[in-house]
């Protein structure tokens, strides 16, 4: 059982950075893929980004791309997530999720079977 939480939103303004936590629990968590979704309101979950149980991989929504970066420390089982040039519209709840069998992590929702509890990040303009 592994799990997870989320630090690190808040609120900013359009153009800014957040460094957004993820402090998991388990002596298991260098083997997980980690990844960082996003639910804005009245919209679907979305990927935003992921990394592999070693940190030598990582992969990003196009939304991010080159904005955002991912990394994690094993010996401190945290991921996190580099937020920069923020825009309004990515006001959301930020989830990090944890992946027992995907250790290169995913982008599907359904590749993960751990997930936190989220923390909103608002972006005002």
């Amino acid at each position: 059982q592994v799990q997870l939480v989320e630090s690190g939103g808040g609120l900013v303004q359009a153009g800014g950075s957040l460094r957004l936590s993820c402090a998991a629990s388990g002596r298991t968590f260098s083997s997980y893929g980690m990844g960082w979704f996003r639910q804005a309101p009245g919209k679907e979950r979305e990927f935003v980004a992921t990394i592999s149980w070693s940190g030598g991989g990582a992969y990003f929504a196009d939304s991010v791309k080159d904005r955002f970066t991912i990394s994690r420390e094993n010996a401190k089982n945290t991921v996190y997530l580099q937020m920069n040039s923020l825009k309004p519209d990515e006001r959301a709840v930020y989830f990090c999720a944890a992946s027992s069998l995907r250790q290169f992590g995913g982008s599907r929702q359904g590749d993960y079977d751990y997930w936190g509890q989220g923390t909103q990040v608002t972006v005002s303009s």
